[in-house]
């Protein structure tokens, strides 16, 4: 259903581009709120997993063959067409490919212990709050081999637009589940307890071994445990991993940016 505005105003689109992500995440209390899905392959890998577009907004000089594909498999939902003026009109808007999809939320799956029984490596992501770095360690995860991502509550959103967007829509193929709000020091040892799961603290301290070191390569299942941006994994949560990592360095840089020092990680760990 192609419907051509003129202005924002013209479609429910103004409304939702005025709020922030929180309160898009909040908008349907009690029931699941939605989230922005960027670009057609974004978009694809989300419709691909499940969810279900409420609205398009397309730019129509992006309203590619590819972008048709994508609209006609959802012929009741309206798909807003405006020239680029119009989208540019709003402050800070840029559309990545010129498409942009509202989606609906769903639930958190109560599959979790049967995912964890299943893998062999995950990655527990500890307050990490940038959407950016958030997106780029999804999409290593997918990459290299990564079975599930575990989140604390104080990371970001994995669906906030720009962290679905940096993941190339990998946040919509890794299998990712929020941890209860416990410290995550509980949260090791539930994993070591109950499915058997070592943990690599990616840190710099003293006792530190190489991620080259056989004892983390051979671990039949591995917990890659990252943490926030500058200050790292809390004191806790370190004590609490079986294996404190540390990725070789030279020229005197001390430590990476926690989306690169997670591609390393995951590379060097993977299952063999």
């Amino acid at each position: 259903m192609i419907i051509r505005i003129d202005a924002l105003a013209d479609s429910p689109w103004e409304e939702l581009l005025s709020c922030s992500e929180p309160q898009l995440f909040h908008l349907r209390e009690p029931a699941a709120g939605i989230f922005l899905a960027e670009s057609p392959n974004v978009i694809e890998r989300a419709v691909h997993a499940g969810y279900q577009p409420e609205a398009f907004l397309i730019d129509g000089a992006y309203y590619t063959e590819k972008v048709h594909t994508l609209t006609d498999a959802f012929p009741d939902i309206p798909v807003y067409l405006a020239e680029t003026a119009v989208l540019n009109s709003v402050r800070g808007m840029h559309l990545t490919r010129g498409v942009l999809c509202a989606m609906q939320r769903r639930g958190q799956s109560s599959d979790t212990p049967e995912l964890l029984r299943q893998a062999h490596r995950i990655a527990l992501l500890e307050n990490v709050m940038n959407p950016t770095n958030l997106g780029a360690i999804f999409r290593s995860a997918a990459a290299l081999g990564m079975d599930v991502v575990l989140l604390t509550h104080g990371c970001t959103d994995p669906l906030y637009r720009r962290a679905a967007r940096v993941s190339m829509g990998t946040v919509f193929q890794v299998p990712w589940r929020y941890c209860p709000a416990v410290p995550t020091a509980e949260i090791l040892a539930l994993l070591r307890a109950e499915y058997g799961f070592r943990s690599a603290a990616m840190a710099l301290c003293e006792d530190s071994v190489s991620i080259d070191d056989p004892a983390l390569r051979n671990a039949e299942r591995l917990a890659v445990v990252l943490g926030t941006e500058g200050e790292g994994l809390a004191p806790e949560t370190i004590a609490a991993c079986d294996h404190t990592v540390r990725i070789p360095m030279q020229h005197g840089v001390d430590s990476l940016n926690v989306a690169a020092a997670s591609a390393v990680a995951f590379w060097e760990l993977r299952r063999r």
